[in-house]
């Protein structure tokens, strides 16, 4: 049967039309080819070279000995390191975000302090290093002018720049900058309609932060300390430039096998690795859902 013309004029169903084939992914392949050129290809050797021994074979031996001394002191002093400043930089860098970017205050001091903090959360390493060194340095300018001025020589009462409490110092320098730019947006999610309707109900300021505020920021805040954590325990030329490889931490042990000074095992150095992206895979187990969490109150 020959179908008329308002057959013919009629639009097809719309599961019947037949799509153009989209070609806007191929945006996509610069990207992919470099992070798998650069990341996922040398994270594979890593992941392979851990369990391979001297020899060529397959082995456990080098993941077991990441419990013995040296390595398991490095990795307790890396996590040590990446857990103080995750706490301090988290929470100095909730009450500086919070301060500044509340309402009512001038829109220049939050303009001022988001673009320093994204200036110094990304101000590290060997400049960074030199930086304290000659400002909290034996002879940096506070030190002097404290021993010259007031008479009080901060490494005559044990305080030294080139410790593990001198790399948590100078790590707080990028931390905190990192954790305002990340809390910012939960603190703008704190919408000014639950403060009225918490007053409106007679609730006080403190009533306030511990019913409503605290248990929205909190999820974020975690997140974010998740993050802080993970960004101290991967650094590695800021700590190497303060202390020269005196300080035991898993990066700067990982550098002396890449460096070639450590030549009897070249495999325990991917082995090393392997155990930071264990710690870092931990770290993002609880960062995922925690991200999820907070997303829900910034909507």
């Amino acid at each position: 049967m020959t179908p008329s013309k308002h057959d013919l004029s009629r639009p097809a169903p719309a599961g019947r039309e037949r799509r153009r084939p989209s070609f806007a992914w191929l945006g996509v392949l610069p990207f992919l080819a470099y992070a798998t050129a650069f990341l996922l290809l040398p994270a594979a050797n890593v992941l392979i070279g851990a369990f391979r021994s001297p020899n060529g074979g397959w082995t456990l031996d080098n993941v077991a000995t990441l419990f013995e001394e040296p390595y398991r002191t490095a990795f307790k002093n890396s996590i040590e390191v990446s857990l103080v400043t995750a706490l301090l930089g988290g929470l100095l860098g909730l009450m500086i975000a919070y301060s500044a970017l509340r309402e009512g205050t001038p829109k220049w001091i939050r303009g001022s302090l988001t673009t320093f903090s994204g200036v110094a959360a990304n101000f590290a390493g060997i400049p960074l290093a030199f930086a304290f060194i000659a400002t909290l340095g034996v002879l940096g300018v506070v030190t002097t002018f404290m021993t010259e001025t007031l008479g009080i020589n901060p490494y005559d009462h044990g305080f030294s720049l080139f410790t593990k409490t001198g790399i948590e110092i100078v790590y707080l320098y990028f931390q905190i900058p990192l954790m305002i730019l990340v809390i910012a947006p939960a603190i703008d999610g704190l919408r000014r309609e639950w403060r009225e309707a918490a007053s409106g109900l007679g609730a006080s300021a403190f009533q306030f932060w511990r019913h409503i505020g605290v248990p929205i920021l909190m999820p974020s805040l975690l997140s974010a300390m998740v993050l802080l954590f993970g960004n101290a325990f991967a650094a590695y030329a800021t700590a190497y430039g303060l202390t020269g490889g005196s300080i035991g931490l898993v990066p700067i042990v990982i550098g002396f096998f890449l460096s070639g000074d450590v030549l009897d095992n070249p495999h325990l150095g991917q082995a090393l690795s392997f155990g930071m992206f264990v710690v870092l895979g931990l770290m993002m187990l609880a960062y995922i859902p925690l991200q999820k969490l907070s997303s829900r109150w910034m909507r």
